[in-house]
């Protein structure tokens, strides 16, 4: 990446309808925009330096790098830097993916700026990002598409793991309770008391459910069942076995049960599943 400042745009692909990248720049910035809006959805990268954020969902607040921030299309957004100015790189974006994100509260109107624990990252994909967008081609298009895909989830991870550390000072992300996870997937299609399960790793039962929503973004329950369900779709799609005999083996014993749950989560009853994916 050059330490030139650079701007660059983009049209559309007609038929990206799903995520395409339209503009990319860095450039020092030393003056306030003040009352704009955009046609699009942007990010911003603060790479140093530090100012400010104003829109109407979430007023006014502090930017101070590393940080990135969202703008949201057809909302009115001032900010700028501090006397002293600031480092940026921004990107413009739009599609109908940008539904999930907001859907998802991958990026959030209400909390638009995510401070960063490791700029490197965020930087290596907006490397990636100019150098795909410099191409100008059907192929490097999509993979600007793919790695802005990769800018939104990976600055959702890096707010979740500061939430997470804020909320829980003894949490440190998702590996210091991995052996929680590895465990209860073992285990998952057998009767458990969580109760006893939690004091197994020296928790209270409350500790380790806001632990593992905290880390998994669900209940150890959901987290079981999701587990058991998975495995009941491999012996359908790779067996001849029983409906009945596949719920025992994961550990729901009325098969009547076992299917209205597996028709909730999808949609298609357990012998429909079979039918389209069994391997045999």
């Amino acid at each position: 990446m050059p330490d030139r400042p650079f701007a660059l745009y983009r049209s559309a692909p007609s038929a990206a309808g799903g995520l395409s990248v339209t503009g990319i720049g860095r450039h020092r910035v030393t003056q306030a925009i003040n009352i704009r809006k955009l046609p699009e959805f942007a990010v911003v990268l603060v790479e140093d330096g530090q100012g400010w954020l104003e829109t109407k969902a979430f007023g006014v607040q502090t930017v101070t790098a590393p940080a990135l921030f969202w703008l949201f299309p057809g909302k009115t957004h001032s900010y700028g830097p501090d006397a002293s100015g600031w480092l940026e790189r921004w990107a413009l974006f739009d599609g109908a993916l940008t539904r999930d994100f907001t859907r998802l509260r991958l990026i959030a109107e209400d909390a638009p700026v995510v401070p960063l624990h490791d700029l490197s990252e965020m930087q290596r994909l907006f490397d990636r990002l100019h150098s795909e967008l410099s191409l100008d081609t059907v192929l490097s298009q999509a993979e600007a598409a793919a790695t802005m895909h990769g800018i939104v989830v990976r600055a959702a991870r890096q707010a979740a793991d500061r939430s997470n550390r804020e909320r829980d000072p003894g949490l440190h992300g998702a590996a210091d309770i991995r052996p929680i996870i590895d465990e209860l997937r073992r285990c998952a299609c057998d009767p458990i008391d969580l109760d006893v399960f939690a004091a197994k790793f020296g928790m209270s039962p409350a500790t380790m459910r806001r632990r593992f929503a905290l880390a998994t973004g669900m209940s150890p329950k959901a987290f079981q069942l999701r587990i058991r369900l998975d495995r009941a779709k491999q012996m359908l799609a790779g067996s001849d076995s029983s409906i009945e005999s596949i719920a025992a083996a994961v550990g729901i014993h009325d098969a009547f049960y076992f299917s209205r749950l597996f028709r909730d989560r999808e949609n298609c009853s357990p012998s429909e599943f079979r039918s389209r994916h069994n391997r045999r």
